[in-house]
């Protein structure tokens, strides 16, 4: 796949493509330095990670440098997104996810992610 300069402010981040970046899987390279979008529940998930993963100087570092990132979301998006979640409930879809995915689809975005419950939904790039 071919990414443009006009690709790169146009993705919401699932909390699997952040991941994914930051354990350096080569798949994700060319979103590393893309402008990033996520919820404040994917930034307590990427957190998470980082105190799992790394140590807590760097798990601050990674907290810093994604909060950033962090975009408000809406009462219209957040009820939205619970009736996508009711509405998909048999592939027990997170809360997390289903916020990014309905604010990027309210917002003109991609939603980025390897999370293979969303591989052939409209509006995503899945990547590996």
């Amino acid at each position: 796949m071919e990414i443009t300069k006009e690709d790169k402010g146009r993705y919401f981040f699932d909390t699997y493509a952040i991941v994914e970046i930051l354990d350096g899987n080569i798949n994700y390279e060319p979103y590393k330095n893309f402008e990033t979008t996520i919820s404040f529940i994917n930034l307590a998930e990427i957190y998470y990670h980082s105190l799992l993963e790394y140590t807590p100087e760097k798990a601050e570092e990674i907290y810093d440098t994604y909060k950033k990132a962090v975009v408000e979301i809406d009462d219209k998006t957040l009820k939205e997104a619970m009736k996508f979640r009711k509405l998909n409930k048999k592939i027990k879809l997170s809360y997390a996810d289903c916020i990014g995915y309905i604010y990027a689809k309210r917002h003109k975005m991609v939603f980025l992610t390897g999370d293979k419950e969303f591989a052939q939904m409209d509006n995503v790039e899945f990547v590996k």
